[in-house]
Protein backbone atom coordinates (compact mmCIF):
# COMPACT_ATOMS: atom_id res chain seq x y z
CA UNK A 1 0.00 0.00 0.00
CA UNK A 2 2.66 2.78 -1.26
CA UNK A 3 5.10 2.15 1.49
CA UNK A 4 2.65 3.26 4.50
CA UNK A 5 2.91 1.56 7.49
CA UNK A 6 -0.52 0.92 9.15
CA UNK A 7 -1.27 3.08 12.45
CA UNK A 8 -0.63 2.14 15.84
CA UNK A 9 -3.47 1.34 17.89
CA UNK A 10 -3.03 4.37 19.96
CA UNK A 11 -2.92 6.12 16.75
CA UNK A 12 -6.13 4.89 15.61
CA UNK A 13 -7.75 5.14 19.41
CA UNK A 14 -6.83 8.52 19.37
CA UNK A 15 -7.79 10.06 16.49
CA UNK A 16 -11.12 11.41 17.74
CA UNK A 17 -10.23 14.07 20.18
CA UNK A 18 -6.86 14.30 19.12
CA UNK A 19 -6.84 17.25 17.03
CA UNK A 20 -8.13 19.43 20.40
CA UNK A 21 -5.24 17.96 22.50
CA UNK A 22 -2.41 17.02 20.10
CA UNK A 23 -1.60 13.15 19.12
CA UNK A 24 -2.37 10.11 21.28
CA UNK A 25 0.03 10.35 23.92
CA UNK A 26 -1.20 14.27 24.53
CA UNK A 27 -4.78 13.04 24.40
CA UNK A 28 -4.36 9.98 26.85
CA UNK A 29 -2.68 13.04 28.63
CA UNK A 30 -5.54 15.26 28.72
CA UNK A 31 -8.35 15.58 31.78
CA UNK A 32 -8.09 13.50 34.83
CA UNK A 33 -9.11 10.36 33.17
CA UNK A 34 -9.04 8.34 30.35
CA UNK A 35 -11.62 6.57 28.57
CA UNK A 36 -10.68 3.40 26.94
CA UNK A 37 -12.92 3.01 24.42
CA UNK A 38 -11.30 0.41 21.74
CA UNK A 39 -12.62 -3.22 22.08
CA UNK A 40 -10.02 -5.66 20.10
CA UNK A 41 -7.32 -3.01 20.99
CA UNK A 42 -8.00 -1.95 24.64
CA UNK A 43 -4.88 -3.92 26.23
CA UNK A 44 -2.33 -2.89 23.03
CA UNK A 45 -3.70 0.92 23.71
CA UNK A 46 -2.83 0.90 27.33
CA UNK A 47 0.47 -0.80 26.93
CA UNK A 48 1.65 1.47 23.63
CA UNK A 49 0.53 4.51 26.35
CA UNK A 50 1.56 2.64 29.75
CA UNK A 51 4.13 6.16 30.27
CA UNK A 52 0.94 8.28 29.48
CA UNK A 53 -1.47 6.52 31.86
CA UNK A 54 0.44 6.51 34.90
CA UNK A 55 -0.98 7.92 37.87
CA UNK A 56 -4.42 8.21 35.50
CA UNK A 57 -7.80 6.86 36.16
CA UNK A 58 -7.92 4.42 33.02
CA UNK A 59 -11.88 3.94 32.85
CA UNK A 60 -12.56 0.62 30.62
CA UNK A 61 -16.16 0.43 28.92
CA UNK A 62 -15.05 -2.35 26.58
CA UNK A 63 -16.93 -5.86 25.82
CA UNK A 64 -14.46 -7.73 23.89
CA UNK A 65 -17.31 -10.05 22.02
CA UNK A 66 -17.34 -11.86 19.23
CA UNK A 67 -20.42 -13.83 16.85
CA UNK A 68 -21.61 -17.15 18.08
CA UNK A 69 -21.83 -19.44 15.22
CA UNK A 70 -25.46 -19.87 16.60
CA UNK A 71 -25.71 -15.72 16.57
CA UNK A 72 -25.64 -13.42 18.62
CA UNK A 73 -22.32 -12.28 20.90
CA UNK A 74 -19.88 -14.33 23.19
CA UNK A 75 -17.01 -13.02 24.93
CA UNK A 76 -13.60 -13.05 23.15
CA UNK A 77 -11.89 -13.48 26.65
CA UNK A 78 -10.40 -16.56 28.29
CA UNK A 79 -13.31 -16.79 30.85
CA UNK A 80 -12.69 -17.33 34.44
CA UNK A 81 -11.58 -13.96 35.91
CA UNK A 82 -9.63 -13.15 32.60
CA UNK A 83 -11.45 -9.58 31.52
CA UNK A 84 -10.09 -6.79 29.19
CA UNK A 85 -10.32 -4.57 31.85
CA UNK A 86 -7.50 -6.83 34.10
CA UNK A 87 -5.89 -6.96 30.43
CA UNK A 88 -5.42 -2.96 30.07
CA UNK A 89 -4.19 -2.53 34.24
CA UNK A 90 -1.04 -5.75 33.22
CA UNK A 91 -0.39 -3.15 30.34
CA UNK A 92 -0.50 -0.10 32.28
CA UNK A 93 0.30 -1.21 35.84
CA UNK A 94 1.25 2.34 37.01
CA UNK A 95 -2.49 3.31 36.24
CA UNK A 96 -5.74 2.96 38.08
CA UNK A 97 -8.54 1.23 36.45
CA UNK A 98 -11.93 0.81 36.27
CA UNK A 99 -14.42 -0.98 34.59
CA UNK A 100 -17.51 1.11 33.90
CA UNK A 101 -20.18 2.52 30.98
CA UNK A 102 -20.15 -1.01 29.15
CA UNK A 103 -23.54 -2.36 30.36
CA UNK A 104 -25.51 0.06 28.24
CA UNK A 105 -25.44 0.29 24.72
CA UNK A 106 -23.08 3.46 23.90
CA UNK A 107 -26.49 5.71 22.66
CA UNK A 108 -27.24 5.46 26.27
CA UNK A 109 -24.30 8.02 27.44
CA UNK A 110 -25.81 10.88 24.49
CA UNK A 111 -29.17 11.39 26.68
CA UNK A 112 -28.58 14.27 29.24
CA UNK A 113 -29.57 12.49 32.38
CA UNK A 114 -30.45 8.90 32.09
CA UNK A 115 -33.40 7.84 33.44
CA UNK A 116 -35.95 5.01 32.43
CA UNK A 117 -39.45 4.18 34.15
CA UNK A 118 -39.04 7.37 36.71
CA UNK A 119 -35.16 6.36 37.89
CA UNK A 120 -32.15 7.76 37.14
CA UNK A 121 -30.12 4.70 35.30
CA UNK A 122 -27.47 2.93 37.83
CA UNK A 123 -24.06 2.52 36.06
CA UNK A 124 -22.13 -0.79 37.68
CA UNK A 125 -18.67 -0.14 38.20
CA UNK A 126 -15.32 -1.85 39.41
CA UNK A 127 -12.08 -0.90 40.12
CA UNK A 128 -9.01 -1.50 41.36
CA UNK A 129 -7.48 1.48 43.62
CA UNK A 130 -9.59 3.69 45.92
CA UNK A 131 -8.89 6.84 43.76
CA UNK A 132 -9.95 5.19 40.51
CA UNK A 133 -13.38 4.25 42.56
CA UNK A 134 -14.09 8.08 43.70
CA UNK A 135 -13.12 9.66 40.42
CA UNK A 136 -15.67 7.10 39.14
CA UNK A 137 -18.26 7.81 41.36
CA UNK A 138 -18.29 11.26 40.39
CA UNK A 139 -18.34 11.12 36.85
CA UNK A 140 -21.41 8.84 37.51
CA UNK A 141 -23.17 11.14 39.75
CA UNK A 142 -22.17 14.03 37.51
CA UNK A 143 -23.81 12.32 35.08
CA UNK A 144 -27.19 12.12 37.26
CA UNK A 145 -26.64 8.95 37.48
CA UNK A 146 -26.37 6.21 40.54
CA UNK A 147 -23.33 4.66 41.25
CA UNK A 148 -23.30 1.13 41.76
CA UNK A 149 -19.78 0.05 43.09
CA UNK A 150 -19.49 -3.85 42.48
CA UNK A 151 -16.00 -4.16 44.22
CA UNK A 152 -12.21 -5.04 42.73
CA UNK A 153 -11.40 -5.27 39.68
CA UNK A 154 -11.17 -8.73 39.92
CA UNK A 155 -15.23 -8.48 39.21
CA UNK A 156 -14.87 -6.98 35.90
CA UNK A 157 -15.22 -10.33 34.03
CA UNK A 158 -18.60 -10.47 35.73
CA UNK A 159 -19.66 -6.95 34.45
CA UNK A 160 -18.36 -8.41 30.81
CA UNK A 161 -20.34 -11.13 31.12
CA UNK A 162 -23.71 -9.54 31.93
CA UNK A 163 -23.16 -7.01 29.27
CA UNK A 164 -23.27 -9.68 26.66
CA UNK A 165 -25.92 -11.07 28.22
CA UNK A 166 -27.57 -7.86 27.83
CA UNK A 167 -27.00 -7.97 24.30
CA UNK A 168 -27.73 -11.30 23.62
CA UNK A 169 -31.07 -11.09 25.12
CA UNK A 170 -32.01 -7.75 22.89
CA UNK A 171 -30.01 -9.22 19.61
CA UNK A 172 -33.07 -12.08 19.80
CA UNK A 173 -36.01 -9.52 20.51
CA UNK A 174 -36.16 -9.54 24.33
CA UNK A 175 -36.51 -7.77 27.00
CA UNK A 176 -33.76 -7.99 30.13
CA UNK A 177 -35.21 -5.98 32.87
CA UNK A 178 -37.68 -8.96 32.80
CA UNK A 179 -35.32 -11.49 33.81
CA UNK A 180 -34.48 -9.52 36.90
CA UNK A 181 -37.50 -8.53 38.64
CA UNK A 182 -37.73 -5.92 41.48
CA UNK A 183 -36.80 -8.35 44.86
CA UNK A 184 -39.66 -6.64 46.39
CA UNK A 185 -41.81 -7.83 43.86
CA UNK A 186 -40.61 -11.87 44.88
CA UNK A 187 -43.43 -13.93 46.39
CA UNK A 188 -42.36 -13.88 50.04
CA UNK A 189 -40.71 -10.66 50.09
CA UNK A 190 -40.39 -8.49 53.10
CA UNK A 191 -40.21 -4.95 53.14
CA UNK A 192 -37.50 -3.10 54.54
Amino acid sequence: MGGRTAPSAAATAARIGAAAHGGPAETARYGEAVLLAVPAAAPQVARELAADLAGRTVLDCTVPTRPSSNGGPVLCTAGGSDSAALRVAAAAPHSHVAKAFGICHESIWTLPQPAFEGAPLAVPFCRDAPAAEALTRELITSMGCIPLPCGGLERAALLEAAAVFAVGVWWSGSEVRHAFPAPALAPGAVDD
